[in-house]
């Protein structure tokens, strides 16, 4: 596989560890056009966040890519989703269900998985919705920032078929600054239906 459509998985990486379902989605990335540019950091923990998520195709394309690197990246998904029929398919996955609409910590749940894992990347969706939102939601930040890990953005850009990988990031403690200082490093890029607000 070209290191156009994949750049190379670094060590630390969490690796899922199944060959075959990586061929196979190599061979889906090749045959779609999409591909992922830029650098994988070496880092054995770390929040990823992508945006603009405007349809469920983020999801499959994201996926697709995730096992095609055979990266063990846990990602947080709305529970309707994991309840549906595709729950069957999407647990062993690693995604791992949210309800909304209970207030159930999940920001300290998170860091106490974090805390009990050497490796571990969360892939989180900042808008929350597939709908235009006027303000992105913070928990990725006081996630990254109670486990002390990096922020890795992903840019999604549907007319270049591209998803990017930006630089990592760092909570500072200043949410309002690092969530303006994180959001404009999104402008420019298109998602299927719109771009980040």
């Amino acid at each position: 596989m070209s290191a156009a459509i994949l750049p190379p998985v670094p060590p630390q990486a969490p690796r899922r560890g199944s060959r075959f379902w990586s061929w196979l989605m190599r061979g889906v990335l090749r045959l779609s056009g999409w591909r992922l540019a830029g650098e994988l950091p070496d880092l054995p923990r770390l929040v990823v966040i992508g945006a603009p998520h405007s349809s469920y195709w983020d999801g499959v394309w994201g996926l697709v890519m995730k096992i095609a690197l055979d990266l063990d990246i846990n990602i947080m998904i709305k529970r309707e989703v994991m309840d549906s029929p595709l729950g069957v398919v999407l647990r062993p996955l690693g995604l791992i269900p949210i309800n909304r609409k209970a207030a159930l910590n999940v920001v300290g749940q998170m860091a106490r998985r974090f805390a009990a894992h050497d490796r571990m990347w969360l892939g989180i969706t900042p808008e929350g919705t597939r709908k235009p939102v006027k303000q992105w939601k913070s928990g990725f930040l006081r996630i990254a920032r109670e486990a002390n890990v990096p922020i890795l953005p992903v840019f999604i850009d549907y007319p270049s078929r591209t998803f990017t990988l930006g630089v990592p990031q760092h909570a500072t403690g200043d949410d309002d600054a690092d969530m303006a200082r994180i959001r404009a490093l999104f402008r420019g890029y298109r998602g299927k239906y719109r771009n980040t607000e």
